[in-house]
């Protein structure tokens, strides 16, 4: 069992498809902190600036339009100006429409609001691109994720068919490759290890042994006073 000391902050940051949000959900549980998917925050935002008929270019009309959204997380759900959004934004659509929106420096610096304001006051493990290197600079504990793009395509498609959707891997693969591309050139916050991160491959690990190795640092860095997890 965890036992607080101190507050504690866990950043997980990676590409699509890596198992960050997974991996992320699986310590929440596990230490008893908050797990906060900052990937969500930009897919809701995306989401409704879409439809809104919104362009990420369009500065004047994003800006207007945040003021208007309202994004609460309740039991690990999203909610969307009091709407259940959780499924939704888990589409192969609301992750082009993340990747897109998350350019705009206005809904970055909302999103990156949103995540200081929760992280200020609880135990937490944020999951994203720029937790660690931008984000939250200051945490515990910061971890990338990464794993070959044919293993994260593979990953993604079984998780869409087995929600329904009529994808191909191919299709996938591009949009992965697209995205990973996008991020990591960016010219805000771009997708990259922190200096003082550890790298770990997920190809050919279980979320288990992942998760069981992020326990085991935790361990031995002693964060936190204490090795009661």
């Amino acid at each position: 069992m965890y036992i607080k000391n101190k507050k504690l902050i866990i950043a997980i940051d990676g590409p699509a498809g890596s198992g960050k949000s997974t991996i992320a959900e699986k310590l929440s549980e596990l230490l008893h902190i908050f797990h906060l998917n900052s990937g969500a925050l930009y897919r809701i935002i995306g989401l409704y600036l879409n439809q809104q008929g919104i362009s990420p270019k369009d500065l004047e009309k994003v800006e207007t339009a945040l003021q208007e959204i309202d994004i609460e997380i309740k039991d690990n759900k999203y909610f969307l100006n009091g709407k259940d959004v959780t499924e939704e934004i888990k589409t192969l659509e609301a992750g082009k429409l993340a990747s897109a929106f998350s350019q705009n420096p206005s809904i970055r610096k909302k999103v990156n609001e949103i995540i200081k304001d929760v992280s200020k006051s609880i135990d937490i493990v944020v999951d994203g691109r720029d937790i660690g290197t931008v984000v939250l600079p200051n945490s515990d504990l910061k971890i990338f994720l990464t794993a070959t793009l044919e293993e994260r395509a593979r990953r993604r498609w079984k998780e869409l068919k087995v929600k329904g959707e009529n994808v191909s891997y191919q299709e996938i693969l591009n949009e992965i490759y697209e995205r990973d591309n996008a991020d990591s050139k960016r010219s805000i916050a771009p997708l990259k290890p922190a200096k003082d991160a550890l790298i770990i491959d997920t190809t050919n690990k279980s979320i288990q042994e992942v998760v069981e190795e992020i326990l085991s640092i935790l361990r031995r860095k002693e964060i936190n006073g204490n090795k009661s997890f």
